[in-house]
């Protein structure tokens, strides 16, 4: 792992984006504003255990701190291994669990980037028809749902999902500073109206999807799931998108399709 830039920087950086003035953050990490402003203008470099406590008020992910205690002269502490890696196979094979749990009805996981990583049989009703360079490993779920080939012809409500997942993307892009979820956002965007730029709605909890697929009118709200526990890089950073019927015919149609199978 390699950092030309200086950790007080980087901090810097962090705590604009959480929108925290240096007393902010020195209120909420128990330490002097004068400390925190000499960390960011690189008078104190910090141990790695304060390195540690501020990321960990800032919300920074796992993945950024690696970066700041390299930028502070510090080992990474995170590991940061595929999720097919021998020793996550405990945890690998607890999401298979909770995927397939959910069935009859689609739930699927997905790393930082909306790449898919595992998924149950019932997620097959949103790949299908799909243009197959859509779904070359890696698929990358955002861009299947919005893009003109993938599931967006096949969205009744496809104004609103746009309207509900673009602002998300672009936060976290913006939070995250991931040029890959920039470049996904600009591509994703450009396929349609840009819906009005703000900050996602703690109240919407819940995105609800009408999909035509097979003849039928599917109803799906979506929810997500992610580790907050988890002390992996990978762990940390995967999703868990599980889907539930919204109405009587949409459960019948999965009930059915289980029954059939």
């Amino acid at each position: 792992m390699t950092n030309d830039r200086p950790v007080g920087e980087l901090l810097r950086e962090w705590r604009h984006r959480g929108r925290l003035s240096q007393l902010d953050l020195a209120i909420h990490a128990e330490v002097s504003a004068r400390h925190i402003s000499f960390v960011e203008t690189g008078r104190t470099i910090p141990s790695s255990a304060m390195v540690l406590h501020l990321a960990e008020r800032l919300g920074v992910p796992l993945r950024e701190r690696n970066r700041l205690l390299v930028a502070a002269g510090h080992a990474p502490v995170f590991r940061d291994r595929p999720l097919d890696d021998p020793d996550l196979a405990r945890a690998r094979e607890t999401v298979q669990q909770v995927l397939l749990g959910h069935e009859p009805y689609p739930a699927l996981a997905v790393d930082r980037r909306w790449n898919l990583l595992l998924a149950n049989s019932s997620v097959e009703v949103f790949l299908h028809g799909a243009d197959p360079a859509l779904l070359r490993p890696p698929i990358n779920m955002m861009r299947l749902g919005l893009h003109p080939d993938g599931l967006a012809p096949r969205l009744r409500n496809v104004e609103q999902v746009r309207g509900y997942l673009l602002p998300r993307l672009a936060h976290q892009a913006a939070r995250s500073g991931d040029p890959q979820l920039h470049s996904l956002y600009e591509e994703l965007a450009a396929f349609g109206p840009e819906p009005e730029p703000r900050p996602p709605d703690p109240t919407e909890i819940a995105l609800r999807i009408r999909l035509a697929h097979r003849g039928t009118e599917l109803c799906l709200v979506n929810t997500v799931t992610t580790f907050g526990a988890a002390f992996d890089i990978t762990l940390d950073e995967i999703a868990i998108e599980a889907y539930f019927p919204a109405d009587v015919e949409t459960r019948r149609f999965f009930r059915t399709r289980q029954n059939a199978g």
